[in-house]
């Protein structure tokens, strides 16, 4: 029997003891009216031994104790933080005290008392009422080494939370970042919609996406690999300003930017193109930035980064001089395929000159995109869904903003001409069915909602979980996700025994 096991067991058994005492060790509610932030806040100015008469009520999880014969001190743990309670016997009398020798780190617990200075210095609560809420049957890690593996800490991100409670903060700042963009685009006349998940056809990204099936028609669906297909609809139906601020999936690799299932925000606006796009969403990211942290300056990866608006712009073609000294202009095709070849980047098939330049691009330019940049003016073969630029038929009208060496969004002047849509969606499927699983499939309703006519628009897309990271400060994407895509254990175990 492992240790875990013996614990489990001893605590089961200690759950009959309580019963015997006729206390019941599962209680419906507790009158809880206090948190430790509050109560630390409110008597900060106590001098030592100094005790008061004010009677407070609250709820935790016992994080700490110290039994001293007839009288215990102890940590308890809520939603706000810590505090330290003391109980004596003489105070809850034998069978509440019979009843507080029978818990364990981790039991919730609620109670009742008076708060005062110990002469240590530490606010505390002389308990008057205890009353056990749930016992915890399984121990959380030991108290010296904590929980610092970082599989077991996503695993379990309950218990990750319970240990490591400066873990929670990270979510909180989470929720106030989706409140902070929401109110953003509603003050901007933006309205929320939400887009279907389950798709019979999926669009609007280069993205390997996952299927599933509805069984009462025996159909394939697909989950949304992005919203703005459907987005695009509701522009030609009558919106003007829309957005939705969901969740997307993808069947990638999940690596420290990338997670399967991740937030997205993604706006289409009617009567915009791509330089409004560009502002919005700097000076979103600026709002977003001052709410939250009450500045426009983060530090992030040893980086001093600046997101006050405007924005550094760089063509593609400009970053690859400014920063790698390759003047593409000045380059043959071939000249640029033994570049390629000599940065040892993979590629399928005969990639195109466009296809090219983005593969240098990408390879050599964006780790070097520290401060907020917006690349702009992409070879056309890098999207389907965006408009040709209006100076440069090579180009279209696209933008992706970078921070800290990672893209964090797309935009672009969408094109609305349904004629020419049909002709790169019927491009872009054929090098689907040449084994290109990325390649955006042709959707036959979509392009028909265009021939209805779809105004001239931009599309913004951000990658919030990215965002998070950055205001937050966190390493890796899972950190800013309560419950990342994991391996099942047994199939983690079986690849370190191979």
């Amino acid at each position: 029997m492992s240790k875990e096991e013996e614990i489990f067991n001893q605590r089961l058994k200690k759950i009959e003891e309580i019963k015997s005492l006729e206390i019941n060790p599962y209680p419906y509610k507790f009158d809880q009216k206090n948190h430790s932030k509050e109560i630390l806040e409110k008597y900060k100015n106590l001098d030592k031994e100094e005790k008061t008469k004010d009677n407070v009520s609250l709820a935790g999880r016992i994080m700490s104790l110290r039994e001293m014969g007839k009288a215990s001190f102890g940590h308890i743990q809520d939603v706000s933080g810590k505090i330290q309670f003391y109980i004596r016997e003489d105070q809850v009398g034998e069978k509440i005290y019979t009843l507080f020798k029978k818990l364990d780190l981790g039991d919730i617990i609620g109670i009742t008392g008076t708060v005062f200075r110990t002469k240590t210095g530490e606010i505390s609560i002389l308990i008057k009422e205890l009353e056990l809420l749930v016992k915890s049957l399984r121990p959380l890690p030991e108290k010296f080494h904590g929980l610092k593996d970082t599989e077991i800490r996503y695993r379990k991100r309950y218990v990750d939370l319970i240990v490591n409670p400066e873990v929670k903060e990270t979510f909180v700042k989470r929720a106030k970042i989706y409140k902070a963009i929401r109110e953003f685009l509603d003050q901007r006349g933006f309205i929320e919609v939400r887009t279907p998940i389950l798709q019979t056809q999926y669009g609007g990204a280069n993205a390997r996406p996952f299927i599933t099936k509805i069984n009462a028609w025996n159909m394939k669906m697909y989950l949304r690999i992005a919203y703005e297909l459907d987005l695009k609809r509701l522009i030609v139906g009558g919106f003007e300003k829309i957005y939705d601020l969901s969740s997307c999936f993808r069947n990638e690799d999940a690596d420290r930017t990338h997670n399967p299932e991740f937030a997205m925000m993604e706006i289409q606006w009617a009567y915009a193109d791509y330089h409004d796009a560009m502002k919005l969403t700097e000076e979103l990211w600026e709002y977003t930035a001052k709410e939250i942290l009450g500045t426009t300056i983060i530090e992030y990866g040893g980086n001093k980064i600046n997101l006050k608006a405007p924005w550094k712009r760089l063509t593609v073609k400009d970053a690859l001089k400014e920063l790698t000294n390759v003047d593409v202009d000045k380059l043959k095709d071939l000249d640029l395929l033994k570049l390629i070849d000599q940065h040892k980047i993979e590629y399928e098939n005969k990639p195109s000159r466009g296809e090219i330049i983005m593969l240098l691009f990408e390879k050599l330019c964006e780790h070097k995109l520290i401060q907020p940049t917006h690349i702009i003016d992409h070879p056309k073969e890098s999207c389907p869904l965006a408009r040709i630029h209006r100076k440069d038929q090579n180009l279209i009208e696209r933008i992706e903003p970078f921070i800290n060496g990672f893209e964090v969004g797309n935009c672009y002047t969408e094109l609305n001409d349904p004629i020419l849509q049909r002709k790169l969606l019927e491009e872009q499927a054929k090098k689907g069915r040449g084994g290109d699983e990325e390649a955006h499939p042709m959707d036959e309703d979509f392009v028909q909602s265009m021939e209805f006519g779809l105004p001239p628009n931009t599309g913004i897309g951000v990658g919030v979980d990215r965002m998070i990271m950055l205001l937050t400060g966190a390493e890796s994407i899972r950190d800013v996700i309560l419950f990342p895509t994991m391996k099942p254990e047994n199939l983690v175990e079986e690849k370190q025994v191979k």
